[in-house]
């Protein structure tokens, strides 16, 4: 087993607003609840966070403008800026990323999403099918990059999607560990997804599946000398009869309106990931007897859950980490309470197994 602690992410996709993704994108307004949201960071900054998560699409407000007014007025927390290629030139984005940097002092990482619905996209003028912007977006990786770690050279590139003539900007990437750049990370199922982070990234997100599955993934990447984490929501209760009262409840409050939202967005997605998840919500709804589908064909892809006692869903995220996922992106229902739980019952029983087995090697060796 990988002895570095795992890192815990959350997601301020829903914050204040657990049905969120029952409804319809149109139906949803991206002016933000600031006190709400700043709220949420401070929390996580308690729980011991490592990032939250400013995600992307035109049903949210801008990724790095939240991150900025966020940053500044928190101390700790780190933000997992969501950015598609294809919406800002390269250096504009580098140069959005290193000032984002210079305000929080380096509390900032990026996710690279590809982008999943089609009439969503084209909202941004973006008309690529998934290969044509997987294309479009190693270009953009492979530029930010070198505005990133150029040293005292000129940027020159010329490719189908983008150019850059001689190159250079003012800014740098801020951050207390020396790095020079970010940490990237890039949101997929498909082997393109993976091929993405082999070349520019550091870890790849993707959502679960049984360890078999995920550890296949992580193996490929890990022997690239890149990391794999996991996508999931999560519900803790002191016991599995408590946590599996909490699905019901949650089913209860599910309706057919609610389908209908999933249902057209699974005919609309050209994603990899979403429809993965969506097909293993139709062929079973316990893939393993803790990682769950059933709210899935309700509130889509991300809705797949781990669900168990506090030890049973410790144990399963250290199963995870056995066959190579290194963090985790969690989001809950409602959210706020759900990292509170995490943070107060389920990581401490993480932290101490990794301990008592970093303890064992050490005597074995």
């Amino acid at each position: 087993m990988n002895l570095a602690p795992l890192r815990f992410h959350w997601s301020m996709s829903a914050a204040a607003d657990p049905k969120r993704r029952t409804q319809a994108r149109s139906a949803l307004s991206a002016v933000p609840d600031f006190p709400v949201l700043l709220n949420f960071c401070r929390m996580a900054e308690e729980c011991g966070i490592d990032s939250l998560l400013t995600a992307y699409g035109a049903h949210r407000p801008d990724a790095i403008a939240m991150a900025s007014a966020l940053g500044v007025l928190t101390s700790k927390i780190k933000f997992m800026i969501a950015i598609r290629s294809g919406v800002s030139a390269p250096a504009q984005f580098v140069q959005q990323i290193n000032t984002v940097s210079a305000l929080t002092n380096g509390r900032v990482c990026l996710n690279i999403v590809n982008g999943h619905t089609v009439d969503e996209l084209g909202c941004f003028g973006d008309f690529l099918d998934h290969e044509g912007r997987y294309g479009r977006t190693d270009e953009f990786l492979h530029l930010c990059n070198a505005f990133w770690h150029r040293g005292e050279g000129l940027v020159q590139f010329e490719g189908k999607h983008y150019r850059v003539t001689n190159g250079r900007l003012g800014s740098r990437y801020i951050s207390p560990d020396g790095r020079v750049a970010p940490e990237i990370f890039v949101g997929g199922n498909s082997a393109t997804a993976e091929a993405t982070v082999i070349r520019h990234a550091d870890c790849l997100w993707r959502f679960p599946d049984t360890v078999p599955v995920v550890g296949g993934t992580a193996s490929r990447l890990a022997a690239a000398g890149k990391e794999t984490g996991i996508i999931t929501s999560v519900i803790a209760r002191a016991t599995r009869e408590e946590a599996l009262a909490e699905t019901e409840e949650m089913r209860e409050q599910f309706d057919d309106k609610a389908r209908s939202v999933h249902e057209q967005a699974l005919a609309r997605t050209d994603s990899v990931a979403s429809r993965t998840v969506y097909g293993l919500a139709r062929q079973a709804e316990w893939l393993t007897p803790t990682l769950w589908t059933g709210a899935v064909p309700f509130m889509g892809p991300s809705s797949v859950a781990l669900v168990g006692s506090y030890d049973e869903v410790a144990g399963a995220l250290l199963d995870y980490k056995a066959a190579g996922i290194s963090q985790f992106l969690f989001l809950g229902w409602p959210d706020l309470e759900e990292m509170q739980i995490f943070a107060r019952e389920v990581a401490p029983r993480v932290r101490e197994r990794e301990a008592a087995a970093a303890a064992l090697l050490e005597k074995a060796s």
